[in-house]
């Protein structure tokens, strides 16, 4: 016996349009994967969709991958995610459990969560996610002696972070400690952090996470490329990649260079791209010029053999605004009479400079920035 264990999915993520139908043709191929190696069932453990309200053509589209692995006689259970529900409580689950193209297994009887069972005998349940964390209530709430007590091999499915295996990337996203997750279970089906986890953890069992099925964002390329998906039986695992499209990834310096410099700079280091994502992490202090002036539409012009071409400028600045350069330098005066340490200064200037996490909220994101800033000065 064997199952698929997806997640976070989230189709129609992308504004880019190609991008967005690279994420469909990457779930295409995940269905198709599964019904190539005759798994028994397949789990989505939350994120079908980026939106609870997904456009008419990505429905049909999906919708058409679903009736695959049901005219292949493959179950799909399902839990909605933090994305899949509308303001209302509405999701568009409910529309595909009614056509019988999934199954979602967070069915509630006089508030104990039920087991649905396979036909292969694996019980299978589990708690929706919920934007903000939400979630946290119901699993207050939870009657685990009934999920505890249940004979036979059990699934639990989950969309929530648990604190204790976060990775250090993600340290300042919301989470929950493992303590939420009744005990007893055979598997226990994660999403909803985009990375890869697959460890037994006492007195729970086998808990895992198999990152987004794509990735969502410039920095999710840039860290994992592409995403994938986990085969299991309940003694081994076997993580699937799925990857249609290589990445090149380009971190360049332009500190010195004028903005009228820039396109040919960036040409001089872009090579052999044809078909691939590129990325491009540009960072440094431009010696003069506006960000405006950079042609970067003549740029992507010129690297139009790459199936895609991505820039990140979050991290490049302008002299002008680094610098006040006055008669006598008075950013270098101020620092010189109000510090002892021009280091330390520029350290605390660094620890400033941070980027909001992909999911981290603004308030966790700004503690982070005061820590870190403190730390520096030694508070």
């Amino acid at each position: 016996m064997k199952f698929a264990h997806l997640a976070d999915c989230h189709i129609g993520g992308w504004s880019d349009l190609k991008l967005k139908e690279l994420n469909m043709k990457v779930f295409s191929k995940s269905i198709q994967e599964c019904i190539n190696r005759d798994v028994d069932f397949v789990l989505i453990a939350g994120d079908l969709f980026n939106t609870a309200l997904p456009s008419i053509d990505l429905i049909k589209e999906t919708v058409l991958h679903l009736k695959k692995l049901k005219d292949s006689e493959i179950p799909c259970y399902i839990i909605p995610g933090s994305h899949d529900y509308s303001p209302s409580g509405k999701t568009m689950l409910d529309v595909f459990e009614n056509a019988g193209l999934v199954i979602n297994v967070v069915k509630f009887n006089d508030n104990k969560l039920e087991f649905t069972e396979d036909k292969s005998g694996v019980k299978i349940t589990g708690l929706f996610g919920k934007k903000a964390g939400l979630e946290k209530g119901y699993y207050e709430l939870l009657d685990r002696n009934n999920l505890e007590n249940e004979a036979g091999k059990k699934i639990f499915m989950f969309h929530t972070t648990l604190t204790e295996f976060k990775p250090e990337h993600l340290a300042m996203i919301s989470s929950e400690p493992a303590a939420i997750l009744p005990k007893g279970f055979d598997y226990y089906a994660g999403g909803h952090p985009h990375y890869i986890f697959n460890e037994i953890k006492e007195p729970y069992g086998r808990i895992v996470y198999p990152g987004a099925l794509f990735p969502n964002n410039f920095g999710e390329l840039e860290r994992f490329e592409h995403g994938g998906f986990w085969i299991n039986s309940f003694e081994d695992s076997e993580y699937v990649p799925i990857k249609l499209k290589s990445v090149k990834k380009y971190n360049i310096d332009l500190s010195g260079k004028d903005s009228n410099q820039v396109k040919d700079y960036i040409l001089d280091k872009v090579e052999n791209i044809d078909d691939c994502i590129v990325l491009l992490r540009l960072v440094g202090v431009l010696e003069s010029g506006r960000l405006s002036d950079i042609d970067f539409k003549g740029l992507f012009d010129s690297l139009n053999s790459a199936f895609v071409v991505l820039k990140n400028t979050s991290a490049l600045k302008i002299k002008e605004f680094e610098e006040l350069e006055i008669e006598d330098n008075v950013e270098e005066e101020m620092v010189k009479k109000n510090t002892s340490s021009v280091e330390l200064f520029n350290s605390l200037l660094e620890s400033l400079d941070k980027e909001k996490l992909d999911g981290e909220k603004n308030s966790d994101f700004e503690l982070r920035v005061l820590k870190d800033s403190l730390g520096v000065i030694g508070l």
